[in-house]
């Protein structure tokens, strides 16, 4: 991280306007790219940008080095020659506040079928060339991604017209102390890898070669996906960096069970024979939820990932940091110690605290890759031993506005405690609510301290909390788009413990207007940020 003061906005790509129904990589990212430089910004936070699961969740994701294709743009597949302008026109009419994904992916998926035809018959020779050189330097985790999802298309497709049969009765036997009707249901008819048959689930060399050839075509069609995300990607970031603005990137600490990362390092998390988890991740009874978050992550077998060198985490280092310039790890607290849950509890409330691996996995990782630009995400339970391994590592973590007022004047998150400047300042996270329904929602006595503590009327309480993170000695702030907006509760990313509804809020075109960046950029220049 840099010593300069600076900051930002956090807004997730899927939240940009764009007239496809979801944020793309192609003019509404510039678009915001070049409102940051008005405003006087330098950072653009972004999400987890793996392809999602069930509940659309980017920290579930079916691959932690893969890119999500819904935020490929289709104008510039145009530009491209992969499409007509003809092949890009609607037929279908978007929500205007939120995405809805199964709309958005039946039209985008069309789209790229036939991008992709168009491609395989009759492509530049250059783009030829750019894709069998992406696909040779990124085998290492494109081999295993790309047959895991057209596995997965396979037998979602199989199944959805034979239900209640054979194969589904025994999974249903061999699973009901673990799993309840509706999460059988959703594992079977969705194709968890456990799922499959048992010479793919375990990834017998033979059964291997067997998929690779039945579905050739398909595993094709998701290398191109890939090969078209990771280029427009790249021409974002070029565009990012030609004006000044550097990407913070967000990496979750675990991935999805149900994932081309699980299944093809099997060996790399904690499961059985079986392929089943021993324990899974969450945190215990926090602010957010008294059951605690039961996230179901498998949990890495970290033993085994010291004996060859955390060569995979390296990998999946590197590979993010060829899209973004900095680094936030989600749930740094896990690295030092992290709950584990049993498999088959139904809240978090019985987990235990296991060791993780510590100062040692950072040592490695910085001995291969050097000093990297990481934010540690320290928020929930941080013990001593915790922010030891932080501070050690000399790591900036997080504060969070909101979270300053739930306490007395001792709070951490109040500015005032501030020990050093060496940490990110937010007025709030995609987890949180809005700062506007935040303050709307919080009671008298937490509304009394925060206008006695900006000595403010509260009538404008989102810009208050962004000049008091501006103004704080916090080295980068970094407001929520949400924030900049002064939207309400309705406009929230995400609710943890809710597990439908999220991640899907979406700006309106009008939104962005010339005085939010007038704003933001006085903002700036009052409080010594982004002079450089």
């Amino acid at each position: 991280m840099e010593n300069s003061r600076t900051s930002g906005i956090l807004a997730h790509i899927t939240s940009l306007y764009t007239k496809f129904g979801i944020g793309d990589l192609g003019r509404t990212s510039y678009d915001f790219i070049d409102f940051l430089k008005t405003a006087g910004q330098k950072l653009w936070q972004i999400l987890p940008l793996g392809p999602t699961s069930f509940g659309d969740s980017p920290y579930q994701s079916f691959s932690t080095f893969a890119g999500n294709h819904l935020l490929i743009c289709p104008e510039t597949l145009v530009d491209w020659g992969l499409l007509n302008q003809e092949d890009i026109n609607l037929n279908y009419i978007f929500p205007n506040n939120i995405v809805d994904y199964p709309m958005v992916m039946e039209f985008k998926n069309r789209m790229f079928r036939l991008a992709f035809a168009n491609f395989a018959t009759g492509a530049d020779q250059n783009l030829t060339k750019k894709y069998n050189e992406f696909v040779r330097h990124n085998s290492f985790w494109l081999t295993d991604y790309s047959l895991f999802v057209a596995i997965k298309a396979h037998f979602i497709k199989e199944r959805q017209n034979n239900p209640e049969s054979r194969e589904y009765n025994l999974y249903a036997k061999n699973n009901k102390k673990l799993l309840s009707k509706n999460q059988i249901d959703d594992y079977f008819y969705g194709a968890v890898w456990q799922s499959w048959p048992t010479d793919i689930a375990t990834g017998e060399i033979a059964a291997i070669m067997h998929w690779q050839k039945l579905l050739a075509d398909e595993i094709e069609y998701q290398n191109f996906l890939q090969f078209i995300f990771f280029a427009q990607f790249a021409e974002l970031k070029r565009y990012a960096a030609k004006n000044s603005i550097k990407l913070i990137g967000d990496i979750p600490i675990f991935v999805a069970y149900d994932s081309a990362d699980c299944w093809g390092n099997k060996d790399l998390f904690m499961l059985d024979s079986a392929g089943t988890p021993y324990s899974v991740a969450g945190v215990p009874p926090d602010y957010f939820s008294e059951d605690g978050q039961l996230w179901g992550n498998p949990l890495y077998n970290w033993e085994n990932l010291k004996k060859n060198g955390y060569t995979w985490w390296i990998s999946r280092i590197s590979k993010s940091l060829e899209c973004c310039d900095i680094l936030r790890i989600d749930h740094f607290r896990g690295f030092e110690s992290f709950w584990a849950v049993p498999y088959g509890e139904k809240t978090a409330k019985k987990g235990k605290w296991m060791p993780g691996p510590g100062k040692d996995f950072f040592d490695a990782i910085k001995k291969r890759l050097g000093n990297l630009p990481i934010i540690a995400e320290d928020l929930g339970i941080i013990t001593p031993a915790v922010e030891k391994l932080r501070d050690e590592l000399d790591l900036p973590g997080m504060k969070v506005l909101q979270f300053g007022f739930d306490a007395g004047t001792d709070n951490t998150h109040m500015p005032h405690n501030y020990t050093t400047s060496n940490v990110v300042v937010y007025s709030g996270t995609h987890d949180n609510d809005t700062t506007a329904g935040w303050y709307a929602a919080a009671d008298e006595e937490i509304k009394d301290q925060f206008r006695r503590y900006l000595n403010v009327d509260g009538s404008n309480a989102h810009w208050d909390l962004i000049r008091m993170a501006f103004l704080s000695s916090a080295s980068v702030a970094v407001i929520p788009i949400q924030d900049v907006l002064g939207l309400d509760s309705y406009y929230r990313m995400n609710t943890p413990g809710i597990a439908s509804g999220n991640w899907q809020f979406r700006l309106r075109e009008e939104h962005l207007q010339e005085h939010h960046a007038e704003h933001l950029k006085y903002l700036s220049k009052l409080s010594d940020r982004n002079l450089l």
